[in-house]
């Protein structure tokens, strides 16, 4: 990959990014709000703030639906060829130490990809009466919050340094 493409993807991404915000914002200014100016939720999402509307939502949650092809489903089938190509490949490794190695970081990588990517597909592309607002509170938990938090858990228990400081401390604290 050059240069000039990586500016061009990099490029077409801030563009793009920018004009659906643009799209979905020009259908939030259009909704009314006759009730409670309270978000029932512990951040401000999309989700919670139409339920605060007293408008016709169905134009905007058909746009966010039809815009979250592009942003939310295709990548996420991309990331998933790639994991059964990886997939493949591993097969592919014939001793079984570097094949047990390679596979308890595919799988814990493909864990928390899935989980990713299935909380915020549920909470998109899923129209919004099909769950109560707890249930959204739940999910949009889990991707903005514990979906994080794997990634550090991940990457420091594939380290041998680390794994030997924690096995360290925790032969510490048993002698105690």
């Amino acid at each position: 990959m050059n240069t000039r493409l990586q500016h061009l993807l990099v490029i077409y991404c801030w563009v793009f990014g920018f004009l659906v915000t643009q799209i979905t914002l020009c259908f939030l200014c259009q909704l009314e709000f006759c009730g409670p100016n309270v978000i029932d939720h512990f951040f401000c999402d999309l989700v919670p703030y139409l339920e605060l509307s007293c408008s016709y939502k169905y134009a905007l949650q058909l746009e966010i639906m039809i815009v979250g092809i592009p942003i939310l489903v295709i990548p996420f089938i991309l990331v998933i060829i790639s994991y059964i190509r990886v997939f493949i490949t591993i097969f592919g490794i014939s001793f079984t130490k570097g094949w047990k190695k390679t596979f308890s970081t595919f799988s814990s990588h493909l864990t928390v990809v899935t989980m990713y990517f299935g909380t915020i597909l549920t909470i998109y592309m899923v129209p919004a009466n099909g769950y109560t607002l707890p249930i959204h509170k739940l999910i949009a938990f889990l991707y903005i919050v514990v979906t994080p938090l794997f990634n550090p858990i991940i990457y420091c228990l594939r380290n041998q340094e680390m794994r030997t400081v924690m096995e360290k401390l925790f032969r510490r604290r048993e002698k105690k």
